[in-house]
């Protein structure tokens, strides 16, 4: 048996903002490091010995990561690939929600941050908002920066790596830690739990609260259930 630990970093400066924020490399709010402190403690209080830790490109879920494993005592040593940064929010990033669900109206704004396959428009001022991804992400060849993706280009990039790179870990009864963004941990849950295209649209996954599924065998699971009981979401299966 092995755990699979999955947290969504502590809030950020956007996300107090109410921004799409996508690959801007955005730091944690005050708040968003009390969540990542909070995090860890429960991961300690809960006895939850971490092997293999993993997170994305940008510094809201590597804080968050880095966090967790002082409070525990882990070290510094992690593995990090932009393939589960965040979804990239094409002409939407940086733009306050409210503002662009009035403006553009309810269906498109939903269609755009919430369906399986419709990306936003790409991006215009690619150059200007680079500048702003963080070196982890500057670093890589161009071809690989979006200018837009859909939950579904996410998953593609997602899914892959998690099937090469972290699931044998798994097979071998290793704890594993993934700390990342509210849609690559969408996609995510979208594999593990097999859920239905129509019904990823439902699934809210919140900030700063560990998921645990106890696995068998790297991929039946066992048992689900948040560490943070007052702010769990639903989490269902097909």
């Amino acid at each position: 048996m092995s755990k699979l630990i999955l947290i969504r970093h502590g809030q950020s400066e956007w996300n107090a903002q109410n921004k799409f924020t996508g690959w801007v490399d955005i730091d944690l709010s005050e708040h968003g490091v009390l969540e990542a402190k909070e995090a860890g403690n429960l991961i300690k209080k809960k006895k939850i010995n971490i092997d293999i830790s993993y997170t994305s490109y940008l510094k809201r879920a590597i804080r968050t990561l880095t966090t967790i494993l002082d409070i525990n005592k882990l070290g510094k040593k992690f593995n990090a690939s932009w393939k589960i940064n965040e979804r990239h929010y094409g002409a939407l990033t940086g733009l306050n929600k409210s503002e662009t669900k009035q403006k553009i109206g309810e269906e498109k704004f939903n269609n755009y941050r919430r369906s399986w396959s419709i990306a936003p428009p790409p991006i215009e001022d690619k150059d200007g908002f680079q500048k702003k991804y963080g070196p982890l992400n500057l670093s890589l060849p161009e071809k690989f920066i979006p200018l837009t993706e859909s939950l579904e280009d996410t998953y593609n990039r997602v899914i892959p790596y998690y099937v090469k790179e972290i699931k044998v870990n798994l097979a071998n009864n290793k704890n594993i830690l993934i700390s990342a963004h509210g849609n690559s941990l969408r996609a995510l849950c979208k594999y593990l739990f097999n859920i239905k295209n129509s019904k990823i649209n439902e699934l809210e996954i919140p900030t700063g609260n560990p998921l645990v599924l106890e696995i068998e065998d790297s991929e039946k699971i066992k048992e689900c259930y948040y560490l943070d009981l007052n702010r769990k979401k639903e989490i269902f299966f097909n």
